[in-house]
């Protein structure tokens, strides 16, 4: 992305990023992080039902159809709403490093209008990695691979332990998740890192 702010910019001592050995192999659907999740979670009614593909190296694939329920102005996709399926294939990438993170900076840029109906596929790849610091960037094209770009961005995930969630989240959903087979399970997955 061109005009990127330095706060997106990683520092001359970043290193290049490596896939995890135990992440998801290539072409493997990642599933959803959380149930309730707007942007993956089945649960949510007029959520993204976001699905995401590891890809090759350290870069996923996603795909999600813009329903009427998404829009901004008529017909057409809200720009909120794409910022999200962006922030949402960006955190994705975290299943390939076997770290969890959140987001601290997403930079958008909107180059043209998605219309309801449309499919927008996503690419995203880690570019560098500095300590706790994780520096990425996505593409989202209308229709397919070779689709004409509608949305880019740039991101930097901070990662955090598993407590973050537990102190910033609301007990009940916390207590739902940790009860959740799938979840644990996801959970534990991401354990084994220092």
């Amino acid at each position: 992305m061109s005009g990127t702010s330095a706060a997106l910019q990683p520092p001359a001592d970043a290193e290049k990023p490596v896939r995890h050995p135990d992440a998801p192999a290539p072409g493997e659907l990642l599933g959803a992080h959380y149930e309730q999740c707007f942007g993956c979670g089945g649960g949510q009614s007029h959520g993204l039902h976001l699905a995401a593909r590891a890809g090759e190296g350290v870069t996923v694939t996603a795909a999600f159809t813009v329903q009427p329920a998404h829009q901004g102005a008529p017909g057409l996709a809200h720009g909120g709403v794409l910022a999200t399926a962006l922030d949402e294939t960006l955190g994705s990438l975290n299943w390939l490093l076997r770290t969890i993170a959140v987001t601290g900076r997403l930079e958008t840029d909107f180059v043209r209008p998605v219309p309801v109906g449309t499919v927008l596929y996503l690419e995203a790849e880690v570019t560098a990695v500095s300590r706790r610091k994780i520096y990425s960037t996505a593409t989202g094209r209308i229709g397919g691979p070779d689709g004409p770009v509608a949305v880019r961005a740039d991101a930097l995930f901070i990662e955090v332990a598993v407590e973050h969630f537990v102190h910033h989240g609301r007990e009940e959903e916390i207590k739902a998740a940790m009860n959740d087979p799938d979840q644990v399970r996801r959970t534990r997955a991401f354990e084994v890192n220092p």
